[in-house]
């Protein structure tokens, strides 16, 4: 196989990933995005890739780049109609919960007074969160109205793309951890749980502890019915536990770290990918 890595940043994945291509002997072509242009009346380089996997950090590089990629033929792994249903938080939570997926209780609201309305409907505390972003930046958890009033102040002067549409979400009681579980083609191998004794949020870039996880049918079952939802090849998973309604599904990663999982699993996460993707291209 003769495979593209797009990226913006050269982190452990990203070189793991390569590494474990060539290991297995692969072609590897690692597209830095900064360094890469598109003209309309040229043709790429690397005509003869038969496969991107989109690395790319940045989520409108990532959108952009696999859109591109896609128009001229190529196969991109993931594809840009799955990174927005990812990255966009209102896509995600309300297409599974329309197709039946457990999900958190969730507002949307378009102005202030109906944004605090919500909020009251739903109880305290409750989550904001950005539309759209990663590592827990931004999501905050407002404890009563005070609160949710100035974090949404807040929100509506910066400089985000959608500043002024609110999702406000319940505050799932769930223990000290999330679960991150990856679906890799049509598998959900390995997974981890994320636990932070110190802070409510549970991302690993806020200081949160990886521990592995023991997969169960219903959450393996769970995981690969979101990802005939949303799509795509490669998915990072975050699942609630609730006490009373079990497992709820949090977010979808479209472009997932998994450093700390190939960590305390002892499981090659690259290795698996790579050759889950071999399969769909010799089909």
């Amino acid at each position: 196989m003769i495979l593209g890595v797009s990226y913006d940043l050269l982190r452990w994945e990203e070189r793991n990933l390569i590494e474990e291509a060539k290991k297995i002997g692969n072609k590897v072509y690692p597209l830095f995005t900064k360094d890469m242009t598109f003209l309309t009346s040229e043709d790429a380089w690397y005509q003869d890739v038969d496969a991107v996997i989109q690395r790319n950090t940045s989520h409108s590089r990532a959108v952009a780049t696999s859109m591109l990629l896609e128009s001229m033929n190529f196969r991109v792994y993931n594809d840009s109609l799955s990174l927005v249903r990812c990255e966009n938080k209102i896509q995600t939570t309300f297409l599974l919960r329309s197709r039946g997926i457990p999900v958190p209780k969730t507002a949307i609201a378009f102005s202030r007074d109906k944004a605090m309305e919500m909020a009251s409907k739903l109880g305290y505390p409750v989550v904001i969160k950005p539309v759209e972003g990663s590592w827990g930046r931004m999501v905050a958890r407002a404890q009563d109205e005070d609160t949710l009033r100035s974090l949404i102040e807040y929100q509506e002067f910066t400089n985000l793309q959608y500043k002024t549409i609110y999702y406000i979400q319940e505050y799932v009681n769930k223990p000290n951890r999330d679960i991150r579980i990856f679906v890799i083609g049509d598998e959900a191998p390995v997974g981890i749980y994320r636990v932070n004794e110190k802070n409510w949020k549970t991302n690993t870039a806020l200081g949160a502890i990886a521990r592995p996880l023991k997969i169960d049918e219903e959450l393996r079952d769970l995981a690969l019915k979101v990802k005939e939802i949303i799509g795509g090849f490669f998915l990072g998973i975050d699942v609630f536990e609730d006490p009373e309604r079990g497992y709820l599904i949090g977010e979808v990663n479209g472009v997932p770290e998994y450093k700390n999982t190939v960590r305390v699993n002892q499981f090659n996460v690259s290795g698996f990918l790579l050759n889950k993707l071999n399969e769909v291209i010799k089909k």
